[in-house]
């Protein structure tokens, strides 16, 4: 039987990060495969334009709108006085002046009222990683509530206060706030209803988070194999990474090492998929090791011209120092591109231990970086198998309709048991 899906997401942003880009795939495979969706997302808002069930009204997005305080165009803007509607975007804006991030748990506080209303229209809430203690109100309202949990925000945490000093060290401190408000809801979280996208993912969850394992199932994210596909003549030379240049975790520094420590004879030349800031600390880095002329920085792209960008490339490089999956990897592996990409984190599960279908290398180590790009640039021959066994095991294990095939057993099995515990609190 078909399934009616809340879909919640506290921000989507279309074409950068995994957020926009897993509501709007699993959407589309949800409706192919014959269940109703309906998005609830926070701004920015998923890209949903293009889909066939949007025609048949399959697939629907319900806007959450907030204060929208990171705004690309409008960072940490100062709302008007006639913005602010209840205390909830109240919180919102003090949170963010205090150096915090609000939007997961305001995001909570705006949709729950609208899921309980409207509770006898779904079948299951599937929320992706808001975790905040509002939502857990829709499962005393009678729905299942089902949470990706991509990975544990911990470890971005852990990682950017390595990276920081002094207030930085403290406005970082801040600003991961709300990882302990996701840890304490994530525990309070039913057997069998977290979705998480590798075993590296589920491990850490359970030591940072302290879950425990039975709450968990492990399907991984996809790739639409039709768009990120081999399309004709590759650059020499060209390296693409999709990354955020300044968040530490993605390992952008590290790349820009390695890259620097190539020989000058070398075509190698990088592309990151990634808005700079400006005058922020990789700029800084670009221009200190005088790497300007080898290196460029795109963002705002389509789907259509990122696929475009990444089968130009002859390699893809993923220099993560975590990763709970990576879209980036999947989505160059797809393309053909041979891969390198770091030991960290999922990384080693996605593409493949033994070397066949992508290099790793040494997470955090420049030298180990510029050695598997050595091999690579100048072996066109291993460049070519690397990159056909890449997309022969994206096609096989992470293709979306598998995905979504996985993700609805874990809704008939959330569904199932919220009607046993329903049934034993009204025996007499």
């Amino acid at each position: 039987m078909p399934l009616r899906i809340a879909l919640t997401s506290y921000r989507s942003k279309p074409h950068s990060g995994g957020q926009g880009i897993y509501v709007r795939q699993l959407a589309r495979a949800l409706t192919d495969l014959g269940h109703d969706v309906e998005v609830f997302s926070g701004q920015p808002y998923p890209d949903l334009s293009g889909l066939e069930a949007l025609e048949d009204g399959s697939l629907r997005l319900t806007e959450v709108p907030s204060l929208d305080l990171y705004n690309d165009a409008d960072p940490f803007r100062t709302p008007g006085l006639r913005e602010f509607r209840n205390l909830t975007d109240v919180l919102e804006y003090a949170t963010m002046c205090t150096a915090g991030f609000p939007e997961p748990r305001t995001f909570a506080r705006r949709v729950t009222p609208r899921l309980i209303e409207r509770r006898h229209e779904f079948d299951v809430v599937h929320d992706n990683q808001t975790l905040a203690p509002a939502l857990l109100a829709v499962q005393d309202a009678g729905l299942p509530l089902v949470t990706t949990l991509h990975h544990p925000i911990s470890v971005d945490r852990r990682v950017a206060l390595e990276d920081a000093t002094g207030w930085k060290k403290l406005s970082q401190r801040r600003w991961y706030g709300f990882v302990r408000m996701q840890a304490r809801t994530a525990r309070r979280l039913p057997t069998g209803s977290v979705i998480t996208v590798s075993e590296n993912s589920r491990s850490d969850a359970i030591a940072d988070f302290g879950m425990r394992e039975d709450q968990f199932n492990i399907v991984p994210v996809g790739v639409d194999t039709d768009v990120f596909a081999p399309r004709g003549p590759r650059i020499p030379g060209r390296i693409v990474c999709l990354a955020s240049a300044d968040t530490p975790l993605k390992g952008v520094p590290v790349l820009l090492r390695a890259l620097a420590a190539l020989p000058e004879e070398s075509p190698a030349h990088l592309v990151v998929v990634s808005k700079l800031t400006k005058g922020g600390a990789t700029e800084r880095m670009v221009r200190d090791l005088g790497v300007g002329n080898r290196v460029r920085f795109v963002h705002g792209l389509t789907q259509e011209e990122l696929a475009e960008l990444i089968a130009s490339a002859e390699i893809g490089c993923v220099p993560s120092l975590y990763e709970g999956f990576s879209f980036p990897a999947i989505e160059a592996m797809a393309s053909g591109c041979a891969l390198v990409a770091s030991d960290a984190g999922a990384l080693p599960e996605v593409v493949g231990r033994d070397g066949s279908a992508g290099l790793l290398a040494r997470a955090g180590d420049p030298g180990a970086l510029t050695v598997a790009l050595e091999k690579l640039l100048g072996d066109a021959d291993l460049r070519a198998r690397l990159g056909a066994a890449g997309r022969e095991r994206v096609s096989r294990r992470f293709s979306w309709r598998a995905v979504g095939e996985q993700t609805v057993e874990v809704y008939r099995a959330a569904g199932a048991r919220n009607l046993s515990e329903r049934a034993t609190l009204v025996k007499p």
